[in-house]
């Protein structure tokens, strides 16, 4: 069930850090469609603007009395002067190369008459024979489309365009639905092209060493750019991403715009990476958290196993000697024994069991204080040969007796080392009743000690049953004993290596194994030797039944 739930915790979160994914790129892809529609809007608001550049000076209009304006033409052959002032302030405008008024009656373009002509220097409009036929051409073309546009239209004046070559405002009567004249005003080509259109392309699309948007004024009729937003770029069809054309004006040119969409992701991208990082930030904490939990919670479980185990081990094994200890007291004290052998013999129980109880309790005593952190060692500079030499010599008949070979390598000059006694013979008495405990054919215990570089090791080597890969890793954890049949049916608390281990540290040193099944294992123990000027050679004395050869020694 643990294993089910982290999964469907890690699937949901998976999932709802995709769909974030997902929705910050669709955000993304959203915000750049959006600038490409804001910039095609800027298009067609520039075409409008454009397009309002030629209408603009005739402002004002809109206002005038056509009918007024042809009663007047009719008797005086002129305007009135408000109409002229809107005359004049168009004329003054670069853009026009003349204004002209042709009457809609006239047929001077037919028979190459005068046309009139507006005069800045009197404001009156004259006759003039120097017009270009393209003004008559123009004319007769603005007639055609009036008069499919006459009956329906409810303005005073209506503005036709020339393709690119001028503009013609057809002034109306709406009294009688009557076209009176048109206002002709050729284009200044050059200056629209030069003075007007190039710099504002430049003005509005160019800006910026990457601009998001490039423009191209296009003849399509004849294939060529009449202007460009960027003169660097060159124009290309495949790139274009829309296209423009100006409402009633340039009828074969046009807008085309390809859009730098690179200029949008370069924008969108610092915050796409911000969000990703803390999105990305905030799933391994998550799922690290998760793990954290599930590790720690099955950990917890494992350990309250193993102490459960341990307590009920534990109390077994204190109730064993107690129970020796308090048989073998009744019969002392109800005086069945009167022989002094058996005497001796309930004596030798009592102390044995007692000497029992009394480790079983240190050791449970040292591992409290282990996880207190109080430290119980009182390490000074020790000959470590010496301290195995005496412990050999103590424990050697002991081995004897459980069918074991004994081999030993203590040289007997060895640098000395910073050690707590009490430490280094709790932790190779562990070592060797573990070599005692888990060897069954093959009982062999060996005891090795070497100098390498600044460093003292000591090796405890069996050929017992050995560790598996799987538990190799928790073998120094507390109360951790590996299920195996052979393990369970022997006496342990899983305190023993973890004992071995926090004494080990405690005396600055580090401890490894190397096992393989059935072959044994080889527990390393390495120390600090003391500083080079502190090093004074120990060529200890030997004990009565040590062994001292720096050759290994069987016996």
């Amino acid at each position: 069930m643990q294993w089910v739930l982290l999964a469907a915790g890690i699937t949901a979160v998976l999932g709802l850090t995709a769909m974030n994914v997902y929705s910050l790129y669709t955000l993304r892809n959203s915000s750049i469609e959006s600038e490409r529609k804001s910039k095609q809007i800027q298009v067609a608001e520039f075409a409008d603007q454009v397009r309002y550049r030629f209408l603009y000076p005739f402002n004002g209009l809109g206002s005038e009395n056509m009918e007024t304006l042809e009663e007047n033409y009719r008797q005086d052959g002129q305007f009135p002067e408000g109409f002229r002032d809107i005359m004049y302030k168009a004329s003054k405008d670069s853009i026009f190369e003349h204004i002209y008024y042709i009457p809609a009656s006239s047929q001077a373009c037919q028979n190459q008459e005068e046309l009139l002509i507006f005069e800045e220097e009197n404001r009156q409009f004259a006759e003039t024979t120097r017009y270009k036929p393209a003004i008559c051409e123009g004319f007769g073309i603005a007639q055609t489309r009036m008069k499919a546009l006459i009956n329906e239209y409810r303005f005073n004046n209506k503005v036709l365009f020339d393709t690119n070559r001028g503009i013609y405002i057809a002034l109306i009567n709406q009294s009688n639905r009557s076209v009176f004249g048109y206002l002709a005003m050729p284009i200044d080509k050059q200056y629209m092209i030069n003075g007007f259109l190039k710099p504002i392309l430049k003005e509005k699309f160019g800006q910026g060493e990457s601009p998001a948007l490039t423009v191209w004024l296009r003849d399509w009729t004849i294939d060529e750019i009449i202007a460009s937003s960027d003169s660097s770029k060159t124009y290309n069809r495949d790139e274009i991403q829309f296209r423009q054309e100006f409402p009633d004006l340039f009828d074969y040119w046009r807008l085309y715009a390809s859009v730098n969409e690179e200029s949008f992701t370069a924008a969108a991208r610092p915050s796409l990476l911000l969000n990703l990082s803390i999105l990305g930030v905030a799933l391994i904490f998550l799922i690290g958290a998760m793990l954290f939990l599930f590790i720690t919670a099955r950990r917890e479980r494992a350990l309250a196993e193993r102490q459960s185990g341990f307590l009920a081990n534990v109390t077994h094994e204190l109730k064993t000697p107690l129970a020796v200890m308090q048989a073998a007291g009744e019969n002392l004290a109800d005086g069945r024994v009167d022989n002094q052998e058996r005497l001796q013999t309930y004596g030798s129980h009592i102390y044995s069991e007692a000497v029992r109880l009394r480790k079983m309790i240190e050791k449970l005593l040292n591992v409290a204080k282990a996880d207190a952190g109080e430290s119980f060692i009182h390490p000074r500079p020790v000959a470590i040969n010496a301290l195995l030499h005496q412990f050999v010599a103590e424990h050697q008949s002991f081995i004897k007796d459980k069918g074991f070979t004994l081999e030993t390598s203590i040289p007997d000059a060895m640098p000395m080392v910073m050690l707590d006694k009490s430490s280094l013979n709790t932790i190779v008495s562990n070592l060797a009743n573990n070599a005692v405990k888990y060897s069954i054919n093959n009982k062999f215990l060996g005891i090795y000690l070497s100098h390498k570089g600044k460093d003292i090791i000591l090796e405890v080597k069996d050929h017992g049953i050995g560790i598996s890969n799987k538990a190799i890793k928790h073998i120094f954890e507390k109360f951790y004993r590996e299920e195996d049949p052979l393990k369970a049916k022997t006496k342990g608390y899983g305190l023993g290596l973890s004992i071995v281990k926090n004494l080990v540290e405690l005396n600055n040193g580090t401890i490894n194994v190397s096992s393989s099944k059935e072959r044994g294992s080889t527990f390393t123990v390495t120390f600090p030797a003391l500083p080079e000027d502190e090093l004074q050679p120990s060529k200890q004395t030997p004990q009565p039944n040590s062994i001292k050869n720096p050759q290994p020694h069987v016996s």
